[in-house]
């Protein structure tokens, strides 16, 4: 099999993209030829950690059997990059590959497949229905119903958003569940250490994310009016309403309580894991549909407070009463309780997440259940 894994962007910064670079990284160790294809913004650099992989002016080179190609874009309007060069090269390369994996949502990555003429197999991997920018939906909608009855397989990360995504209803014999997997969290107890005697004896609860509406932080944040003392939030994260939470957080007098991180680079983010007692995923929206940083947290023996999204993996990633405690999106005073009950089953709940994580969310049992899919169709 040669597979490509088609669509999203780099520097690999969401949920989607880990995925996509997992599973290339991942298929290709095992010596099955993947690639991967995402665009690039001309003013995006290679990340630092990134430089070990640079063959050519746009390509990195994984291992002998994998690489990701990156092609410009020339704009990024509402989550999709604008790139032309990517029905290009993928016109001019497709017929190399048995297999393209496309990952949705991407208009773009699905304009390329329909323009190709492409004849092979196609693996449709539905991370979310587009939810944000519904505006376009109309446009894009005879799009992706093409790409939807285009599909061999249709993958989904978790039972829930298949069966309750009103798009994929009438083809769910073809519909597979393979919920993301990753490595295990290695953390440095001496860096855990180092972050916990910035907070003695406090509680720390830990969360990330861009800082945008569908993460729900302002909930979290005024969750703090309620807790008690010893409790002190790090939050991780940039985006579009920095303002907005510096300044709740200032109207409310909890600058001592929580502490804003900005960016954190990814190789600070096990510390933090290791550090926290617990991480929140506080989001609101059915945009956050599986919520990859609940299971790195899971991976370090943290319990989990999340949300009960309806229609989103969310709260079934987060198994409640086993890994952690799932409270009302939007409602701040059940969002107060979970985190108080988590802290009072801390240790029972920690030792829950990690074995749920053992049992569900590795890399190795995502790679597995893939190529089981890849396998139906070869």
């Amino acid at each position: 099999m040669r597979i490509l894994q088609l669509g999203k962007f780099y520097p690999i910064r969401g949920g989607v993209e880990k995925a996509m670079w997992s599973i290339t990284e991942g298929l290709s160790q095992q010596g099955i030829p993947c690639d991967m294809l995402c665009s690039k913004l001309r003013s995006d650099g290679i990340d630092a950690k990134d430089e070990q992989f640079i063959e050519g002016d746009n390509c990195l080179r994984l291992n002998p059997f994998g690489r990701i190609v990156f092609v410009p874009a020339i704009a990024k309007k509402a989550a999709t990059m604008i790139s032309p060069a990517t029905i290009a090269w993928l016109g001019e390369h497709c017929s190399d590959y048995d297999i393209i994996n496309i990952h949705h949502p991407d208009p773009m990555a699905a304009l390329a497949l329909r323009l190709s003429g492409y004849r092979g197999k196609v693996v449709l991997h539905w991370h979310s229905d587009i939810l944000a920018q519904k505006f376009f939906l109309p446009m894009y909608k005879p799009l992706q119903n093409w790409l939807i009855r285009r599909a061999d397989r249709i993958i989904g990360t978790s039972p829930v958003y298949l069966k309750d995504s009103p798009y994929l209803k009438d083809v769910q014999q073809k519909c597979r569940v393979v919920p993301i997997g990753i490595d295990g969290i290695r953390t440095d107890q001496a860096k855990c250490e180092e972050i916990r005697s910035r907070y003695p004896g406090k509680t720390l609860v830990f969360s990330m994310g861009r800082l945008v509406p569908y993460k729900g932080f302002s909930y979290l944040v005024d969750s703090f009016k309620e807790l008690p003392e010893k409790f002190h939030l790090l939050l991780g994260g940039e985006g579009p309403l920095n303002q907005e939470i510096r300044a709740q957080i200032e109207e409310n007098g909890l600058e001592g309580r929580i502490t804003l991180l900005g960016y954190v680079p990814d190789e600070d983010l096990p510390s933090y894991f290791g550090a926290c007692d617990m991480f929140v995923l506080s989001s609101v929206m059915k945009t956050e549909a599986f919520g990859i940083v609940q299971i790195e947290a899971m991976s370090c023996g943290k319990p989990i407070v999340a949300t009960r999204i309806p229609g989103s993996g969310v709260p079934w990633v987060n198994e409640d009463g086993v890994s952690g405690r799932n409270a009302i999106p939007r409602d701040v005073s059940s969002l107060t309780k979970a985190i108080l009950d988590v802290d009072a089953d801390r240790e029972n709940l920690g030792a829950g997440a990690l074995k749920r994580f053992r049992t569900m969310f590795t890399k190795e049992m995502m790679l597995n259940n893939i190529l089981k899919v890849y396998e139906e169709l070869s």
